[in-house]
């Protein structure tokens, strides 16, 4: 029992570090995509979004904490767990071997990298050892198909002992070609395509150094171009409440954006305008040594235009003490510990999807919630917003102390019914996680009484402590 409960704080330490949330929308010039719980894409053809979930604490024969990911496919009735694919390292045509502690599905992107027209999945195990090499980590591509992802290979990674390749990962596929970036702890490498399911795998790489010590990355095109624009978030800094942010960096050229720090970053319009506008999660709260930051999180807009995103300008803040945004800013919230950006209402300005996972309701800490900001053309945002949690009428479950609803978000159409529908993590339900699917309805709202849930025991999981079903952001 004792070498169990070793082995479980020690998972929890290494998930903490690995399971990054940095979700991504799809814009005019490409899909992008990097989160644990990232935006649905076709991955089998037939024309509907599917969902990749992720469990990076499942045991696979026998092997704890070894990782696993759950594809759910859309359908013309959204998504159900009787169709589905539970993938690890040992399933066939899966390099790899599934082996204690991998942590493989610590992070997912999906972006059709080889331009076949099937969404291909990229997996982190950023616990991976590779030869003697602890922790080095490790990326998957699994290839999309009309029988869903059935192959893969490895990606080449930045192979250093303590590495931790794929803590994060996020992909871009667009008129310009495909690109990946693999997120390791002190710099990132980036991949750039043709990407081929044979013979050299990827075309070129190149390794950023410029950002130092890193937590995640995403793409999305700032400038309407349709190329991909890169966004590289470094790790919590001495003097702030999370890490710099880079667009499009290289080591001769650091273009860090003014005014705001955070974690997880998403690329989406938010104003409407036709260009993407970086939306960062910022969900620490100030220290005496970092003052910066909001009581309980907070959430900073970088709006794209022609000429990109302005390096120098101080971005717009949100947070629970804007006017119109529920709540208030509370010790340990975790506003902005996950975002995603997509247009619920179909008015052309896309809304900010937050999570708010360390949300007390009532008595019951850590229990979580959503808050879904209105984008708008011109003004503060905040106005309009609303909250959900497992308390709102017709959401599954209850609300628990410990749920960490809303630890991971995302949002895409699984019905092909024009509306995005929402995607939800509860990292420590029951203690082992479990996500909602919540419709879109006419008006932009959630079809609350319409949700579903999903746990490890209807999607063939083991129900061990430390799933993190859904993923989970905290490092």
């Amino acid at each position: 029992m004792a070498g169990h409960t070793a082995r479980t704080r020690r998972f929890a330490a290494l998930a903490a570090t690995a399971a990054m949330t940095v979700a991504a929308t799809t814009l005019s010039g490409g899909t992008a995509g990097a989160t644990a719980l990232p935006v649905p894409h076709d991955i089998n053809g037939d024309g509907y979004g599917d969902i990749v979930l992720p469990a990076p604490g499942a045991t696979v024969a026998g092997k704890a904490y070894a990782g696993a990911i759950v594809v759910l496919y859309g359908s013309a009735k959204g998504v159900s767990a009787a169709k589905r694919a539970v993938i690890t390292q040992n399933s066939p045509g899966v390099p790899g071997t599934a082996e204690e502690g991998d942590a493989f599905g610590a992070s997912i992107a999906l972006a059709d990298l080889d331009k076949d027209g099937f969404a291909d999945i990229v997996v982190g195990s950023p616990q991976e050892k590779i030869g003697s090499k602890q922790s080095a980590g490790a990326v998957t591509v699994l290839w999309g198909g009309k029988k869903g992802p059935v192959s893969g290979v490895a990606l080449p990674t930045l192979e250093e002992k303590l590495g931790q390749a794929g803590q994060d990962v996020a992909a871009w596929s667009g008129p310009d070609g495909a690109q990946v970036i693999v997120v390791n702890r002190n710099n990132s490498t980036r991949l750039t395509g043709p990407f081929k399911r044979s013979g050299k795998i990827v075309a070129s790489s190149y390794l950023h150094k410029e950002t130092g010590f890193m937590t995640a990355a995403a793409y999305g095109d700032l400038n309407g171009d349709k190329a991909a624009d890169r966004v590289l978030v470094g790790g919590r800094s001495d003097d702030k409440s999370g890490g710099s942010v880079f667009v499009n960096s290289t080591g001769g050229k650091i273009n860090r954006l003014h005014g705001g720090d955070g974690l997880f970053a998403a690329v989406g319009d938010v104003n409407g305008d036709g260009y993407g506008d970086v939306v960062l999660g910022d969900p620490d709260d100030p220290r005496p040594d970092a003052p910066l930051g909001h009581l309980g999180g907070a959430v900073h807009v970088w709006f794209g235009s022609k000429t990109g995103v302005a390096y120098d300008k101080a971005p717009m803040t949100i947070h629970q003490d804007t006017a119109g945004v529920p709540g208030g800013g509370e010790r340990g919230d975790a506003f902005g510990a996950s975002v995603a950006v997509a247009d619920l209402n179909k008015d052309g300005a896309a809304e900010i999807i937050v999570g708010t996972p360390g949300e007390a309701i009532g008595k019951k800490a850590d229990a979580g919630g959503v808050v879904v900001i209105p984008g708008r053309r011109t003004g503060q945002l905040g106005s309009g917003s609303y909250a959900f949690t497992q308390d709102t009428a017709g959401v599954p479950g209850a609300v628990e102390a410990g749920d960490r609803f809303g630890a991971t978000v995302s949002a895409g159409d699984l019905n092909k019914d024009g509306r995005p529908d929402l995607v939800v993590g509860a990292a420590q339900e029951n203690g082992q996680g479990a996500v909602w699917v919540l419709p879109g309805g006419k008006t932009g709202l959630p079809l609350y009484t319409s949700s579903a849930s999903y746990g490890p025991g209807s999607l063939g999981l083991s129900k061990n402590q430390w799933l993190l079903l859904g993923g989970d952001h905290r490092q």
